[in-house]
């Protein structure tokens, strides 16, 4: 009769105990979705001069009114990235142009096998050219592969460094640094 309890006990402590671990972790906030917009519900915006998505999630996290945001990458060179604050959460829509996220969610940029992101290497280039409308990070890397002499690339988003992406292939391997807009990679 002793271990009856003592066992009942026991499973009902670990399905209370599996049941907060489960309500923990639903409740976890989601991380920013990198290439989606969240259109509607806004009721602020501003400009974003370090062209950093992070400074405007960070914004959301200081209104209290702020339930999820925006983040618009600049379209043209020395031209603002803009930060739109919402007092909804709206459905997310796919959109190259933004990065978009819940209240309490941080930027948590993707992570791919060769590519670092928000990471600019400076120095170093062996040339840059312009990227033609459509092609992305991966055009970029691939010429870099293509070219015995590259060693790295650096990725430049369009209103960056001009209004259109630009690649700059490295013929030296420099330390990386910050920078948002940008992306870089190391080949050989």
């Amino acid at each position: 009769m002793w271990k009856g309890r003592l066992s009942g006990a026991i499973m009902a402590s670990a399905a209370a105990c599996v049941t907060l671990l489960s309500l923990a972790f639903a409740s976890a906030p989601a991380p920013a979705q990198t290439a989606f917009d969240r259109p509607g519900g806004d009721y602020f915006s501003t400009p974003v001069t370090s062209g950093d998505p992070e400074d405007c999630a960070l914004l959301c996290e200081r209104d209290r009114r702020c339930r999820s945001w925006s983040f618009n990458y600049p379209d043209v060179e020395g031209g603002s990235a803009v930060c739109w604050l919402k007092n909804t959460v709206p459905a997310r829509v796919p959109g190259s142009c933004c990065i978009s996220g819940v209240r309490g969610a941080g930027v948590i940029e993707p992570r791919v096998e060769g590519v670092e992101t928000s990471i600019d290497r400076p120095g170093g280039d062996l040339r840059n050219f312009e990227l033609k409308d459509g092609e992305s990070v991966e055009a970029c890397k691939a010429a870099c592969t293509a070219d015995n002499k590259c060693r790295a690339f650096t990725y430049a988003r369009p209103g960056y460094t001009g209004r259109e992406a630009r690649c700059f292939l490295k013929k030296e391997i420099k330390p990386p640094r910050r920078k948002a807009g940008f992306t870089s990679g190391v080949v050989r």
